[in-house]
């Protein structure tokens, strides 16, 4: 079983890895609070939060983070960057959230999976969204359905993505 999860989760990571483009960008926009000293700020949903103590408290952290537990958004500057990451796009914390960004012109990224691009989420709304394409789980069992929805590793190799990216744009400044 464990064979074929790996094998489904390469073919996960392949799918993350062809957004490059998304990627890039994501880490182009974060970069800019770091270069311009505003803090890139970390909110995400259930799971999802093992990506904010990565980003915080990993051998690695990133740079110039800090945690949003929904504070005031007037405290938020011209040079910060908002990061929201969540299990699918319509979560309706991190799209209120994301609501409030777009109001105020806070530029911020998304990860999450798009679950119906039809549905209005904050893929609509994000300056920059990775969707993570996990629409369900990864193995099949025995009556048709699927188990192993391994969103959170998802959610970190986008994050990784992003942050390698960001190391090497930060790199260029030195």
């Amino acid at each position: 079983m464990l064979k074929m999860f790996s094998t489904q989760l390469t073919g996960l990571f392949k799918r993350i890895q062809d957004k490059e483009e998304s990627i890039e960008d994501s880490a182009r926009l974060l970069a800019q609070a770091i270069v311009g000293d505003g803090t890139i700020y970390l909110f995400a949903t259930n799971e999802m939060a093992g990506v904010i103590n990565e980003a915080m408290v990993s051998a690695e952290p990133l740079q110039n983070t800090a945690v949003w537990n929904l504070q005031n958004l007037d405290d938020v500057k011209p040079n910060d960057r908002f990061l929201l990451i969540s299990r699918n796009s319509d979560d309706p914390d991190a799209y209120r959230l994301a609501k409030q960004l777009n109001s105020r012109h806070i530029s911020f990224v998304s990860i999450s999976t798009i679950l119906s691009a039809d549905n209005e989420g904050i893929q609509n709304i994000a300056d920059v969204h990775i969707d993570l394409t996990l629409k369900k789980g990864l193995l099949p069992d025995e009556f048709g359905n699927r188990y192993g929805y391994p969103a959170l590793m998802a959610a970190l190799y986008a994050y990784y993505g992003i942050k390698f990216t960001i190391d090497e744009i930060l790199s260029e400044f030195d």
